[in-house]
């Protein structure tokens, strides 16, 4: 027997009415995964130019109004602003009058949990904390992107259901967080993806540099392959010379780096001296190699300037990065988007905010 083939949004009767404040690049993308759904926008408030052309192209005919309007339009209200900006909104909002008893009140804040929203909830409102653990672009890839992506959820426990179907209705796969959790989770998103966008910018000048003309090709293979088998395998991934304990190489990556980017070499000694710890932690830098490799990192970071440090020569054969490895001894990993606050890669759109200029990424959750 054939199942019965899902409706159509425009075949569903549309259960809430949804407003978005702060038209950044998340706001008007977690709306329109909502409409898909079969809600319906209604409202949107946004402040720049850049709000005003997402709101347009995600949320075509729904008008732009103020905050307070948007609240009175709306069942389900997205606050998508900067962390920073969250806290004063919402108190505003509810010391105005403007949030009704019984209205879904929504933040997509990595940082927060629930606690934020309590002079709202003090005034009626439902609160919920659904942070996407995605990078955004402001533009309709972004509902794409929604499907399978994990969401950071904290409600109060009568309404962690419902806190759970909107995330599956968007596409998303709800991942609870206890409000005390809040800030160690976005830290951990904001470490695997913010950070990992700067170390990428980074590897692709120096490539440059050094003569490659498409560092992009170059490093697309490798660290593709390098982060799945870092999620597959964790530590256990680990390759190069500071994970086989190779001091001469290390040594000579710092001078180069004095030499050609010495803004560079500060996050290349605490990246180096960490997975130092984490490869001997976990038996892939033998002890007797560690003592020589620590001491040639604790050298460097009080090593000369790049104008007093003479240059070493090349590395020797068989020094350089390794091929990552296949993926042997899968286990399990759990989060944190902007990754994109998103992020987590949202950009919010609110007070002394360029909203054009990417924020975190895929913590997951920046607005």
């Amino acid at each position: 027997m054939n199942p019965t083939p899902p409706l159509e949004a425009q075949d569903r009767p549309a259960r809430l009415t949804v407003g978005v404040v702060g038209a950044g690049r998340v706001g008007p993308a977690l709306a329109a995964a909502l409409q898909l759904a079969g809600h319906r926008p209604v409202a949107v408030s946004g402040v720049s130019d850049a709000s005003v052309r997402r709101a347009a192209e995600l949320l075509p005919d729904v008008p732009l109004v103020t905050p307070a309007e948007v609240l009175a339009r709306a069942d389900l209200v997205l606050l998508t602003v900067p962390d920073d900006a969250l806290a004063d909104l919402v108190t505003g909002l509810a010391e105005t009058g403007a949030v009704r008893p019984g209205q879904l009140l929504v933040h997509t804040s990595g940082r927060y949990g629930t606690a934020v929203l309590d002079p709202a909830t003090r005034a009626g409102a439902l609160p919920l904390a659904l942070h996407p653990a995605m990078t955004f672009t402001g533009t309709s890839v972004d509902v794409q992107r929604l499907a399978g992506c994990s969401f950071g959820v904290t409600a109060p426990e009568e309404l962690r259901m419902a806190a759970e179907a909107l995330v599956i209705e968007m596409g998303g796969e709800p991942e609870w967080i206890a409000e005390s959790a809040r800030p160690l989770y976005h830290a951990a998103l904001a470490i695997g993806a913010n950070h990992l966008v700067t170390l990428v910018a980074q590897s692709m000048e120096l490539l440059a540099d050094a003569g490659v003309r498409a560092p992009d090709r170059m490093l697309g293979p490798l660290l593709g392959a390098a982060l799945d088998n870092a999620l597959r395998s964790g530590d256990a991934a680990l390759t190069g010379p500071v994970a086989r304990g190779d001091a001469g190489t290390v040594a000579a990556h710092v001078a180069e780096l004095r030499r050609h980017s010495p803004q560079s070499v500060a996050g290349y000694l605490a990246m180096a001296r960490t997975t130092a710890d984490r490869a001997l932690a976990h038996g892939l830098l033998k002890p007797e190699l560690a003592e020589d490799l620590l001491g040639v990192l604790a050298d460097a970071g009080d090593g000369p300037g790049p104008a007093a440090c003479p240059g070493q020569g090349p590395a020797a054969p068989g020094t350089g990065p390794d091929t990552p490895r296949g993926p042997e001894s899968p286990d399990g990993r759990g989060h944190d988007h902007d990754g994109p606050d998103n992020p987590d890669g949202h950009d919010p759109d609110g007070p002394g905010h360029d909203p054009d200029t990417p924020d975190h990424g895929p913590e997951g959750g920046d607005r």
